[in-house]
């Protein structure tokens, strides 16, 4: 005879209140910055990962400095379609913003051929031509990062936010300290830790905070 196990019936809703409950609770007495716990949380949540609670690196005001982008219509720039298919779009026009990944752009492919580079590297150099603030989101890529290193160097690129959270072995820790050199505002997972999913988890929290959630 087959066993079958019956699980409480909970709609979306209540398992996610529940879950931030549960955070809560095992966080304990941790004292968070008020506008950075949320994002924190929603990671977790995101990751069943606890480890974020140290990883998570915040520039000074970056949370609030990421907000007043929101507020002002910012692009959020992913470096994956799933980062991308990941972030709320409705909260993101609701402030007159928009999400792109430009990584299967032919374009994008044929200057990658012709530089020697990643498509993540190119993608970030077209994405510099972007006029208004600009979120960037990697979740994926240290050639991002280290693209996005060199651009800011140059003084061709202001960023409003760099999320700079790829996960791996290669190249990661290295690019993620890179972004912590600069004095543009950044929410960096350091370490090996991060993904897609991380970077599309601390856009959502941002955007969440400043009212983009029905």
């Amino acid at each position: 005879m087959e066993n079958k196990v019956k699980l409480q019936q909970v709609l979306p809703d209540e398992i996610e209140k529940r879950s931030f409950e549960i955070i809560s609770q095992e966080i304990g007495n941790v004292k968070l910055d008020p506008l950075e716990e949320p994002i924190i949380k929603r990671v977790i949540h995101t990751s069943a990962d606890f480890d974020y609670l140290e990883n998570l690196v915040f520039s000074p005001g970056a949370a609030e400095l990421a907000m007043e982008a929101v507020v002002k219509g910012a692009t959020i720039v992913t470096d994956t379609n799933m980062a991308m298919a990941g972030i709320n779009k409705k909260a993101v026009e609701k402030f007159g913003g928009r999400v792109v990944c430009f990584m299967a752009d032919e374009d994008v492919r044929a200057s990658a051929k012709a530089d020697g580079t990643t498509r993540a590297a190119a993608s970030m150099k077209k994405a510099a031509a972007i006029e208004g603030p600009a979120i960037f989101a990697i979740g994926n890529a240290p050639t991002a990062l280290a693209a996005l290193y060199e651009m800011i160097a140059e003084g061709t690129l202001r960023p409003a936010l760099i999320i700079g959270v790829p996960v791996g072995f290669v190249n990661v820790v290295e690019a993620k300290e890179l972004i912590m050199k600069t004095d543009i505002p950044y929410i960096v997972a350091r370490g090996r830790k991060g993904g897609s999913n991380v970077a599309a988890a601390i856009c959502n929290a941002i955007l969440y905070q400043c009212g983009g959630r029905e």
